[in-house]
């Protein structure tokens, strides 16, 4: 497990030498460096291909262009050397940016019935290529390669999802290519230990049940249809990711615990959702639907026709009441920030005491404002509560 280290006290206290707190502080400045100059790198380069690819608007000058650049940066990483690498890797992969982003314009536009499988065929070529590629002992152009690895698993997946609208597949399809997805960007952050990508990986899965967020009449937000179900699915996730942790080496439980703390994220946020206006569990799964009532003879038999067929779900539904979900969310949370004190995992921790204060702000207004007796109550609660805690810790720590 990570921990966090005061390395002045820990001099001051003669637990380590001077030198070896400058050591370590002198390591954790380089790795925060490194990433700030790899992310103003990466969307340097993504400008630039763009830029490019529309200002000059023409495939063949595209081509022509991305090609020689490609070659020049490859030339240059083929010198030995530091002093010039990052000119190298920045002109290598505006290059091979140019020519797959515009051949991807050009299909698109030329040839859109063939450019689902064009994407997805080509996009597993590259990915696979820069794989086996990376696999090999001491790579040259690492950082091309796993950019372009990268590249590849993006326009693989944009290859299929191309073809899925296409189809106008929906359902049980559509749910199997979020979840495929969301393998294949967590296994390429795997991979490449680009723990960025790793996360990106909840997206899909979240979307596997149409968890996500929109753009609704001015304002962003955040939208779960079937939040008890998304809750149980990224249940499952974070006790996987925290037992993975726990089994793997450090490089993998890294990608562990980034996964889980993203997929307790959303479990909190679709629990806000059900805190507020509770839940009916599988009414958009497998509930009626306004739209298998399209052959009524007008709108208002539609409506009605789709009310009744509503009502009779929920007669025999199982439905949670927002003052459940509340209560249920409460000792959830309460459990999970003090398991993760005791194992020391601090990511769920932090996101557990946020939502605690998120939960307790978001009642205050929705429930209890104009309840004091709530407070008294649960006030007077949380002191043997927390009690009962400090003793359950000392026993666990005793073992």
């Amino acid at each position: 497990m990570f921990a966090v280290a005061d390395t002045k006290q820990l001099v001051a206290d003669q637990i380590i030498t001077p030198d070896q707190a400058r050591e370590i502080e002198a390591r954790a400045r380089d790795a925060m460096v490194t990433m700030a100059v790899n992310a103003v790198l990466c969307f340097g380069i993504l400008a630039a291909t763009g830029g490019f690819i529309f200002w000059l608007a023409d495939a063949f000058a595209v081509a022509v262009l991305g090609g020689l650049m490609l070659a020049a940066g490859l030339w240059v990483l083929s010198r030995d050397g530091d002093t010039y690498r990052m000119f190298g890797n920045a002109s290598a992969l505006i290059g091979a940016g140019m020519l797959i982003g515009g051949g991807t314009v050009e299909l698109i536009d030329k040839a859109e019935d063939i450019a689902g499988w064009a994407f997805a065929l080509a996009g597993a070529g590259i990915a696979g290529l820069c794989a086996w590629r990376l696999s090999l002992p001491a790579p040259k152009a690492g950082f091309v390669l796993t950019a372009l690895l990268l590249t590849g698993v993006a326009l693989h997946i944009g290859g299929f999802a191309l073809l899925l609208e296409q189809a106008d597949l929906f359902g049980g399809i559509k749910a199997l290519f979020f979840l495929y997805a969301a393998v294949l960007l967590a296994l390429a952050g795997w991979y490449t230990d680009i723990r960025l990508i790793t996360a990106i990986a909840i997206v899909p899965f979240a979307q596997a049940l149409d968890t996500g967020s929109g753009y609704f009449h001015a304002i962003y937000v955040f939208y779960s249809p079937e939040p008890t179900l998304s809750i149980l699915q990224m249940g499952l996730l974070i006790a996987g990711c925290v037992l993975l942790a726990q089994r793997s080496a450090e490089r993998s439980a890294r990608h562990a615990r980034v996964a889980a703390v993203l997929a307790f994220v959303v479990a909190n946020m679709c629990a806000l959702v059900g805190s507020l206006w509770g839940d009916v569990i599988g009414e958009h799964l497998w509930g009626p639907d306004f739209f298998d009532f399209a052959d009524a003879s007008d709108n208002d038999a539609q409506w009605a026709a789709y009310r009744a067929a509503r009502d009779a779900f929920y007669d025999q539904a199982t439905r949670i009441s927002d003052d459940v979900y509340s209560i249920l969310w409460a000792v959830a949370l309460v459990a999970m920030i003090f398991w993760a004190a005791h194992r020391n995992i601090r990511g769920l921790f932090n996101t557990a005491m946020t939502f605690a204060a998120i939960h307790a702000y978001t009642q205050f207004f929705e429930t209890f404002a104009d309840e004091p007796l709530a407070y008294v109550i649960g006030g007077l609660a949380a002191i043997p509560l927390a009690w009962g805690l400090w003793r359950l810790n000392q026993r666990m720590a005793a073992r």
